[in-house]
C-alpha cells in the first residue's frame, strides 16, 4: 500500500507539472499578424512577385495586402489564389499592349480599358469578397485630391483606377467620381494595412527615378521622373507606418521594361532575402517571465 500511495503522490505531481506547462504556454504571445504593402512602377512592379515568391518559399505567412498601382494589381492576382511562381509566368508574356491601348483624349494618351480583359483572364475572382487574402486597393480622387481605399465590390475598377498614370491613362469613372492613381495619396500603402488589423508592415517601394544621361525620351519620362522627385520628397509619410522597408533595385529598369521580367524578379528575391532575418525576428519569441519562476516546470518525483 506504501508504494501505492508514493505511485498515486507521483502520478499527482507529474499532472501538476503538465498543468504548469499548459498555463505557461498559453503565455506564449500569438504569431503577429504580416501586413504587405506593394508601390507603384509599372513594369518594375514584376519586382513584388520575387518578393511574394521568397516570402512563399520561407512560409512566411501574409495575412493582408494594400497595393498602389501595378501593386494593386498583383496583390489582386495573388490574393485571389495566384501563386508566386504562376505569377511569374504571366509577367514574363505580359506587354503593354495587355494594358493600354492609345487614344486621343484630353484627359490622357491612353485607355487602360483592356486591363478589364486582362484581368478576367488572371483573377481567380472577381470580387473583394472572394480573395483568400484580404485587399485595399489605392487610388486617388482627381476632383478632390483625397486618397481612396477600395475594399468591398468588384475588383476590376478599383484596380484600373490605381493604375491610372496621370498624364499616360485616362482617369477611371467609379459612382460618378473620376480617380487616379493611387501614388498620389499612398505611394506605398502602409497606412491601409495597419487599418486592416496587420501588427507588421512590410512596405516594398520600387525606388528609382525615371531620368537618363542623355535626357527623357518623350513626355513620359519627364511625367515619370516629376512624380518620382514629389514622391521621395514625401516618403516619410508612409514610411513612418512601416515596420520594414524593402527596396528591390530597379535603377535602370524603364517604366516599359516587361522583356526584363526575369531580371526584375531577382532583383525582388534578392531585396526580400537581404531582408529575412529582420523578418524572422517578428517571429522570436522570448521566454515569458513566468517560465522561470519556480515551480513551473515538471515537479520532480518524490522518493518512495
Amino acid at each position: 500500500m506504501k508504494s501505492l500511495g508514493s505511485l498515486v503522490r507521483s502520478v499527482r505531481a507529474f499532472g501538476r507539472g503538465l498543468t504548469g506547462n499548459s498555463s505557461a504556454s498559453s503565455s506564449i504571445p500569438p504569431a503577429p499578424r504580416i501586413g504587405i504593402a506593394l508601390g507603384g512602377g509599372f513594369a518594375r512592379g514584376i519586382a513584388h512577385i520575387g518578393v511574394l515568391k521568397v516570402l512563399e518559399e520561407e512560409n512566411i505567412p501574409i495575412h493582408c495586402v494594400a497595393g498602389t498601382s501595378v501593386g494593386a494589381l498583383i496583390g489582386a492576382i495573388y490574393c485571389s489564389g495566384v501563386c508566386a511562381s504562376d505569377l511569374a509566368a504571366v509577367a514574363r508574356r505580359v506587354r503593354f499592349k495587355d494594358f493600354a491601348r492609345w487614344t486621343l483624349s484630353r484627359y490622357g494618351f491612353a485607355s487602360n480599358h483592356r486591363m478589364t480583359r486582362f484581368m478576367n483572364s488572371v483573377l481567380a475572382v472577381k470580387n473583394f469578397e472572394e480573395l483568400r487574402i484580404p485587399l485595399a486597393v489605392a487610388a486617388t480622387d482627381f476632383g478632390t485630391g483625397q486618397g481612396s481605399v477600395f475594399s468591398t465590390g468588384s475588383l476590376i475598377d478599383p484596380i484600373r483606377a490605381s493604375c491610372a498614370y496621370p498624364g499616360m491613362f485616362l482617369p477611371v469613372d467609379i459612382d460618378g467620381h473620376l480617380y487616379v492613381d493611387g501614388m498620389l495619396s499612398h505611394a506605398v500603402p502602409t497606412a491601409p494595412v495597419h487599418e486592416m488589423g496587420a501588427d507588421r508592415v512590410l512596405a516594398i517601394h520600387l525606388k528609382g527615378g525615371w531620368s537618363r544621361p542623355q535626357g527623357p525620351r518623350h513626355v513620359f519620362d519627364v511625367i515619370g521622373q516629376c512624380f518620382a522627385i514629389a514622391q521621395q520628397m514625401a516618403c516619410a509619410t508612409w514610411k513612418s507606418a512601416a515596420d520594414l522597408v524593402v527596396e528591390p533595385d530597379v535603377n535602370g529598369f524603364e517604366y516599359d521594361s516587361f522583356e526584363q521580367a526575369d531580371a526584375l524578379l531577382r532583383a525582388g528575391e534578392a531585396a526580400m532575402r537581404e531582408a529575412l532575418p529582420q523578418v524572422r525576428e517578428w517571429f522570436a519569441v522570448q521566454p515569458s517571465p513566468l517560465h522561470a519562476q519556480k515551480g513551473l516546470g515538471p515537479s520532480p518525483m518524490p522518493a518512495d
